[in-house]
């Protein structure tokens, strides 16, 4: 028997699959949703956090990646592509979606990593995802 994935995670899942769709092959918008939206159990997924996280991402690209650098002790270009989609959107989730506890999104960041990511990739991902924590969401995480 298999478990169903919350709509919520398979949202963040073809969402880290557009992106790297968008870093690796340079798919715009369109082209990552057509994508998307041909694979089966898309319909399944939470459409408003797709639609925003994705929308987000795009948008806001040079500014999360900016934030995300300075947390970061390598090289932009040197983090793999998966773990850079990752990040990117565990940054816009941090910084544009207040009803998601930080503590979530770092989670959820994290299992996505593991599923995935490289081997050790969830601790990279937590350590830079922490750090930036506290920069995007000061408030929530000083209680």
């Amino acid at each position: 028997m298999s478990i169903s994935k919350p709509p919520r995670r398979r949202a963040r899942e073809f969402i880290i699959q557009g992106i790297y769709q968008h870093l690796v092959g340079g798919q715009d918008e369109a082209a990552i949703r057509v994508q998307a939206e041909s694979v089966p159990g898309f319909e399944k997924a939470d459409m408003d956090l797709y639609n925003a996280l994705l929308d987000g991402v795009l948008a806001d690209e040079a500014a999360l990646r900016e934030a995300i650098a300075s947390h970061i002790d390598r090289p932009w270009e040197e983090v793999s592509p998966i773990e850079r989609s990752i990040l990117l959107l565990g940054a816009c989730e941090l910084k544009s979606h207040l009803e998601t506890p930080y503590r979530v999104v770092i989670n959820e960041s994290i299992e996505l990593a593991k599923t995935f990511g490289g081997t050790d990739g969830h601790k990279f991902v937590n350590g830079v995802l922490d750090k930036l924590a506290p920069l995007l969401r000061p408030d929530e995480t000083q209680r």
